[in-house]
């Protein structure tokens, strides 16, 4: 008797695809002959493009009915982007596997191939994330923020119909879409931290599922695993969601596990940056540790802030 199909779950954008074919084909690898299906499921955050994500509101935006899909039976795992999952995971569900990270870093891409500190003065740069918005205004006070939503082809293509002089998105997604030669510059963590888990992949199954989690497995990187793991231990503590402008990146390296963590006011004028070393073991520790050193120096007001004028609105 054949084995029952595996069925994952995902998004039905290009990338949302590209990423859960790549799951699709490692299981397939592993286990030859091992029936994989996909199943498109809209989310909330695919549905509701003409607002800005930060006034959509609520966490789990790009998961919650995949989520849903797969308490349900309908679907066995998901395949997610990292940066996507909201710090809590709903009962009944884990993170079955973290495969080895792409890039983590941002990029910008510019009209006339400007690098971030030649753009002119006033330059209107496309973004939807608060996170992004708030470092560059820190960076530059001057620019002019458009909100920008959509797949990752239409806010390429957003480039040259809105009248925008760049734009910035995260560097695995435009390597994974084979558009690298798009990019002008790569803003590394010298100048912008990215979202905490971006460039990961997160898998995420059932709990108590013994046949996906067999084969789920092998798929998880320990190193990335730990490093992801520390930076949503930070993210939890603060309560924060891609919404928000928090951001967070980690390593390990010849001095142990370092979690750099950021909290900032959305018009970049108030930024909180510290960064906090220990053993690799203790990443999930060390984020609540740093995350517990922003809140002593005032992040906890600025995301109070945040949330009250998102409030009022």
């Amino acid at each position: 008797m054949a084995a029952e199909p595996i069925i994952i779950g995902t998004r039905g954008s290009r990338l949302a695809l590209w990423q859960a074919n790549w799951v699709k084909d490692a299981l397939i690898r592993n286990h030859p002959g091992m029936v994989v299906d996909l199943v498109i499921i809209k989310t909330k955050g695919d549905k509701i493009l003409d607002v800005p994500l930060a006034k959509v509101g609520g966490k789990g935006l790009f998961v919650k009915e995949i989520e849903e899909a797969m308490l349900d039976g309908r679907i066995d795992l998901a395949v997610h982007s990292m940066k996507d999952m909201p710090a809590e995971i709903p009962s009944g569900l884990c993170i079955g596997a973290i495969p080895q990270r792409e890039e983590p870093w941002d990029v910008l891409i510019s009209r006339e191939d400007r690098p971030l500190d030649k753009l002119k003065q006033g330059a209107r740069i496309g973004t939807s994330s608060l996170r992004r918005a708030a470092q560059l205004l820190h960076l530059r006070p001057d620019l002019a923020i458009v909100p920008l939503r959509g797949n990752l082809d239409t806010r390429l293509k957003k480039l040259e119909t809105e009248s925008l002089d760049a734009i910035v998105l995260a560097a695995a997604g435009i390597r994974r879409m084979g558009l690298a030669d798009r990019v002008t510059q790569v803003l590394n963590e010298a100048v912008m931290l990215p979202a905490v888990g971006q460039g990961a992949l997160c898998i995420e199954t059932r709990q108590r599922d013994p046949r996906i989690a067999d084969v789920v497995g092998a798929l998880d990187d320990p190193d990335t695993r730990q490093v992801v793991l520390g930076e949503r231990a930070f993210l939890n503590r603060l309560e924060g969601g891609c919404q928000v402008p928090i951001a967070g990146h980690g390593s390990i390296g010849s001095q142990g596990y370092t979690l750099t963590g950021l909290v900032c006011d959305v018009d970049g004028s108030h930024q909180i940056k510290r960064t906090l070393t220990g053993p690799a073991a203790r990443s999930e520790q060390i984020g609540l540790e740093l995350a517990d050193a922003l809140l002593a120096e005032g992040a906890g007001e600025i995301l109070e802030r945040l949330n009250t004028d998102a409030y009022n609105e």
